[in-house]
């Protein structure tokens, strides 16, 4: 009799963290390994959140707390979202988990049963669909391609709907391409949505505060109020505030969600972490000026390496409006061999080469359900992109 539950046999391990393992791995055995395979800043959580932290601790705050968040974080995410996104909600309507990720995998736990679809885009964020099954649920994809930069079409996301559709997943700016939609983007989402009243909306705004060139940020529920009682907009403290490892997403949404998201990390890790919580208040409540600061900078990398990128033979490297990635094509280079004969079939193929050729770690397209094209992080330093671009060149010149 297997040990091991049948449920975990239809997920896979996170293809990105074991990307970023392999070339740690590789650094410790003494190769030269630029890793772009991360999905965080490399700037510092900024000093006055640390201070908020500290100052939690010296005060004691480190007992438990109500399973999905203290008042007083609520609180502040009520602003952030009534703030940022011209959303109202109350402390009732608003949950607080450990990451943006735990957020989802709590919801879909929550919510979905046996037979229950969830309309995915892909490329995908690589735990949207190992999550829904998981919690039982069946994820239906809709392609966004490269010609369509990467957006779902409405007429695309109207006909992956069915009458088991229980979700649509919607992350803008997005993991893996950076695309983002601008407000005539969404509301054509927004309309199909409206024809589908048993469809629920969970909007992943994670790198909302991450956007390039005067962008403007927008979200389901605020293009489209009529949604506001069945939209689940989910966001955290992880990338625009470097707080990565702090472990803090939250939620806000109708309360009978939130009560069942209540109910499933009662039951699972209790409360967030108390000191976290403290720090995620003055992060959403404190200075926010550093936030275009830093997505001026990102900006910087993202035009340098979509520039140096774009003058590789074989690769397309299309312009994100967000996040800190860029996803080109590789489907010039499908076909080729490398120096020892190997053939370049698959982006799988093509990520492995220029690891073990250059030393340079990227995560291959299949990963996000779209191929052929690999997810670059540019969330480091300068003299690691140039370096890397520069080995990738290399590599791909190489091919013949």
């Amino acid at each position: 009799m297997a040990f091991i539950a049948d449920s975990l046999n239809r997920v896979k391990p996170s293809p990105t963290i074991a990307v970023s393992t392999k070339a740690a791995e590789l650094k410790a055995a003494g190769r030269d390994v630029i890793g772009l395979g991360a999905g965080e800043p490399d700037f510092d959580t900024p000093d006055n959140i640390k201070a908020a932290a500290i100052k939690a601790i010296e005060e004691g705050q480190t007992k438990y707390t109500p399973a999905d968040g203290t008042p007083a974080v609520k609180k502040a995410v009520c602003e952030k979202f009534k703030r940022d996104n011209g959303l109202h909600y109350e402390p009732n309507q608003i949950t607080v988990n450990n990451g943006g990720k735990h957020t989802i995998f709590n919801a879909l736990l929550a919510t979905l049963n046996p037979g229950d679809e969830v309309v995915i885009p892909t490329p995908y964020w690589v735990s949207y669909p190992d999550m829904t099954l998981l919690a039982g649920g069946t994820p239906v994809f809709a392609e966004a391609t490269i010609e369509d930069n990467f957006k779902l079409k409405p007429e695309v996301l109207e006909a992956a709907i069915t009458d088991k559709t229980k979700w649509v997943i919607l992350n803008s700016p997005s993991n893996p391409s950076g695309a983002a939609y601008n407000r005539q983007e969404m509301k054509a989402l927004t309309d199909v949505l409206l024809k589908y009243p048993h469809v629920w909306v969970m909007v992943d705004d994670m790198y909302e505060h991450i956007i390039y060139d005067d962008f403007e940020f927008v979200t389901p529920a605020q293009v489209e109020p009529k949604l506001y009682d069945r939209t689940l907009t989910i966001n955290g403290v992880a990338k625009a505030y470097a707080m990565t490892g702090w472990r803090i997403g939250f939620a806000g949404g109708p309360v009978e969600i939130i009560n069942a998201i209540r109910k499933v990390q009662s039951q699972s890790t209790s409360n967030p972490c108390s000191i976290s919580q403290a720090a995620a208040v003055e992060a959403l409540t404190g200075t926010q000026h550093f936030l275009k600061e830093r997505a001026a900078v990102f900006q910087k990398r993202r035009d340098m390496v979509v520039e140096m990128l774009s003058e590789v033979d074989g690769i397309e490297c299309p312009t994100p409006e967000g996040a800190f990635y860029v996803y080109p094509s590789i489907a010039g280079l499908i076909g080729k061999k490398t120096p020892d004969g190997t053939v370049i079939d698959s982006d799988l193929a093509f990520c492995t080469y220029i690891l073990e050729a250059e030393g340079v770690a990227a995560v291959h397209g299949e990963a996000f359900g779209l191929s052929p094209h690999f997810r670059v992080s540019y969330a480091t330093s300068d003299d690691a992109l140039i370096e890397a671009c520069k080995r990738i060149k290399r590599a791909c010149d190489a091919l013949s």
